[in-house]
């Protein structure tokens, strides 16, 4: 079980290492969070139709900066995710002191809690919203 855990928490470290990174230099390059690094899209570059993330970083900036409404406008994922960003790196490490593994089981239940229909089916339904959403404002 320790090995397990230990690849999750790796895993989740590194994703959120990446995280900080990526919003450090886009903040650098763009503190208003309008300009041109934050909005790099493999996707939309590929095909010109935003995906459902597109906006995610301008949004997390926004939030930094103190803006919730603007946040919401550019994409509520970015909410979601700077609040795992922020969560996470403590969460792990108070795990690996407190030698628990709360972390670790919190990851799996919520992994079996979005894999029920009842939950993956209206997650998927406001994605696609979420995805026309930024179709329809052009981003």
């Amino acid at each position: 079980m320790p090995s397990h855990r230990n690849n999750i928490y790796l895993l989740l470290s590194v994703a959120c290492m990446a995280g900080y990174i990526w919003l450090y230099f886009a903040y650098a390059a763009t503190p208003d969070t309008s300009g041109p690094f934050a909005e790099v899209c493999i996707i939309k570059h590929a095909t010109n139709i935003p995906c459902p993330s597109c906006g995610a970083t301008r949004s997390a900036l926004a939030l930094l900066h103190g803006d919730f409404l603007d946040s919401l406008y550019w994409n509520p994922i970015g909410i979601l995710l700077l609040i795992i960003l922020l969560a996470t790196p403590a969460w792990v490490l108070y795990d690996l002191c407190a030698k628990k593994i709360t972390l670790q089981k919190f990851y799996f239940k919520t992994e079996s809690f979005l894999q029920q229909k009842s939950v993956a089916i209206p997650a998927i339904i406001l994605l696609v919203g979420n995805w026309f959403w930024n179709i329809y404002k052009g981003l």
